[in-house]
């Protein structure tokens, strides 16, 4: 395998212990749509499980990742102050601590990318951004046409239309990174904890044919990678390929491209 910025020191994969669907696999990507609460609960099921050794949040700076504690964990209002989520825009950390009750026995990581990481990439390149070496996790090669086009296009309707049309691409390099620093995060857990490592993040980076599971195969492709989807009902399956796909009840979220018009 080729040398990872962390020296990666991985060698046999260790067969997860239990978690049905996903056994065998050495890091488990479970997606979610982020204001959905059925996703949370079935994460933090999936989590109890597979007893992770390890629990990567994109939600989570590695900064913040280091604040948890066993006496955090066991207090949930003490915990979300400590991690400053309730002001970071994410949603309600009620939905969230399940998660983290859950892997009470794992550790914790962050692959948040920073504010000013994310306006570093988008003046220097992600490149430049990325915690690890960028040509090993094919960071630096460019997507082919036909994916940065519908990309671009889900980003343009992900922002309501109302992204013009030249930070298009610049969005997408954000996401890009986004989808390696999930990556470089999971491939650190597994080396210092070993299998099984779980990452909690949205479906578009939990998506094996252009998530954070194409960077950890870049940089690792001996490494056992399954992925889980959510969708919601009347809405279809969620986009991009998945090991295995979930629907729940829809998100009673409104229109959130109100405040566009």
């Amino acid at each position: 395998m080729r040398s990872l910025l962390f020296s990666l020191t991985f060698c046999a994969p260790t067969v997860v212990a239990a978690g049905g669907i996903f056994d065998g696999a050495d890091i488990v990507f479970l997606g979610e749509l982020h204001d959905n609460p059925a996703h949370h609960v079935r994460q933090a099921e999936y989590v109890a499980e597979i007893a992770p050794t390890a629990v990567v949040f994109e939600m989570l700076t590695q900064a913040q990742a280091d604040l948890v504690t066993p006496a955090l964990l066991a207090d949930e209002v003490a915990l979300e102050a400590a991690l400053g989520w309730n002001d970071s825009g994410w949603p309600d950390f009620a939905m969230y601590y399940p998660i983290f009750e859950a892997a009470s026995e794992a550790a914790f990581f962050g692959a948040a990318v920073p504010r000013e990481a994310a306006m570093a990439a988008m003046q220097a390149g992600v490149a430049e951004a990325f915690r690890g070496d960028a040509a090993t996790f094919g960071l630096e090669k460019p997507l082919p046409e036909e994916q940065q086009a519908a990309r671009e296009a889900l980003q343009l309707a992900a922002h309501c239309d109302a992204m013009p049309a030249d930070m298009l691409p610049v969005m997408v390099d954000i996401q890009r990174l986004r989808d390696a620093e999930l990556a470089f995060s999971a491939l650190q857990a597994l080396d210092q904890y070993g299998a099984p490592v779980v990452v909690i993040t949205g479906n578009g980076h939990a998506r094996l044919d252009w998530g954070a599971p194409v960077y950890v195969q870049a940089a690792a492709p001996e490494v056992r990678i399954a992925s889980l989807g959510q969708g919601e009902e009347g809405a279809g399956a969620p986009s991009g390929t998945f090991d295995h796909v979930e629907t729940s009840a829809p998100a009673d979220r409104g229109d959130p491209c109100e405040a566009f018009r």
